[in-house]
């Protein structure tokens, strides 16, 4: 029986033991990012330093998988040298591929670098197939990730009609943004993650313990109460618990995850070259957890072809990571259309 064609595994790593949690459980591809705000997960704490890179990289590759950097913020006036130096730095390690979304810096990236393989990131926003023609057409780009905004059928339109690998998110947390460009973060702080490369800077937030609860506050702006028995989640403004006429609740986005391993067979059947697992944030325990069941459901799809089915213990296994214990398919699937 013939093996059926599947999506690469593309699995995060936000620390070199993460990378190693990826690879060890079975991504085909790992991404990471500089420590600083070239990368759209500048998180403290997180992150690869140079040696760190070095060491990643040479892990990665000498066990056969690929690794991507991403250089997914863009550029700000006066300090683009900064940026082209970590292209610059990515093209001197030897990666696999760069993942960017300023015009300028794939223009840069092109001429520069012309044997360095380009992705499109997320942040570009390339919704179209004309969009990811023109990044190709200008460019060189080899693969764009698709924004999580679109239906499994458009996807579909976008690979009939582009030469462009494409890249789809799979696994993760979701963003009522446009993919990262978060007006909401700017509006309370002045910084976003396409300017810092981070939803919510460190600096603007607050936990206060009082008795029985712990409020969380972004840049002073009351964003949730927990109580004692409740897990405290980071202060996200579109994830933040409001009162909206005399009620309180989540009144942008609950907390939940993307997980579409109950539409695999459709992903791979339309042609989905990588499936992505959102998460440098997160720690090496979700990586290899995600990974490894990712890769089991990928393998048995192979092998198992129209007989696949979802086993319900790699939902059980991913609901423990998910946001809130929830999962979605997104906007792959509208049944109000």
């Amino acid at each position: 029986m013939l093996r059926q064609k599947i999506p690469e595994l593309v699995c995060p790593a936000g620390s070199l033991p993460a990378l190693k949690a990826a690879v060890d459980h079975g991504a085909d591809t790992v991404y990471f990012g500089y420590k600083n705000d070239t990368n759209a997960r500048n998180f403290a704490g997180l992150n690869f330093d140079q040696k760190a890179m070095v060491e990643g990289v040479r892990y990665a590759q000498s066990r056969g998988r690929h690794v991507l950097l991403a250089i997914n913020t863009f550029a700000q006036p006066g300090r683009v040298a900064d940026w082209q130096r970590a292209v610059d730095g990515a093209a001197d390690l030897g990666v696999d591929a760069v993942i960017l979304a300023d015009v300028g810096l794939l223009d840069y990236a092109n001429r520069r670098h012309p044997d360095l393989r380009l992705h499109l990131s997320v942040q570009g926003s390339a919704t179209s197939y004309e969009a990811v023609n023109f990044a190709h057409r200008e460019f060189g780009v080899r693969r764009a990730v698709l924004p999580r905004v679109l239906t499994l059928a458009q996807v579909e339109l976008v690979i009939k009609n582009t030469p462009v690998e494409i890249e789809i998110f799979g696994f993760g947390s979701l963003c009522v943004m446009n993919e990262g460009r978060c007006w909401l973060s700017s509006y309370a702080t002045g910084e976003s993650p396409n300017t810092v490369g981070a939803c919510s800077p460190a600096k603007y937030v607050k936990w206060e313990k009082s008795p029985g609860q712990m409020s969380t506050r972004l840049n002073g702006i009351l964003i949730d109460r927990f109580g004692d028995s409740e897990p405290a989640g980071y202060p996200t403004l579109c994830k933040g618990r409001f009162e909206v006429n005399g009620d309180t609740y989540y009144a942008l986005e609950e907390p939940t995850s993307l997980n579409v391993l109950e539409i695999l067979p459709e992903i791979a059947g339309i042609g989905v070259a990588a499936i992505k697992v959102e998460g440098r944030q997160r720690s090496p325990t979700y990586v290899a957890q995600v990974t490894r069941t990712l890769r089991a459901a990928l393998d048995a799809l192979a092998g198992d072809g129209e007989r696949f089915q979802v086993k319900p213990a790699w939902q059980a296994d991913l609901a423990k990571v998910s946001e809130g214990s929830q999962a979605t398919l997104g906007a792959y699937n509208r049944p109000w259309r």
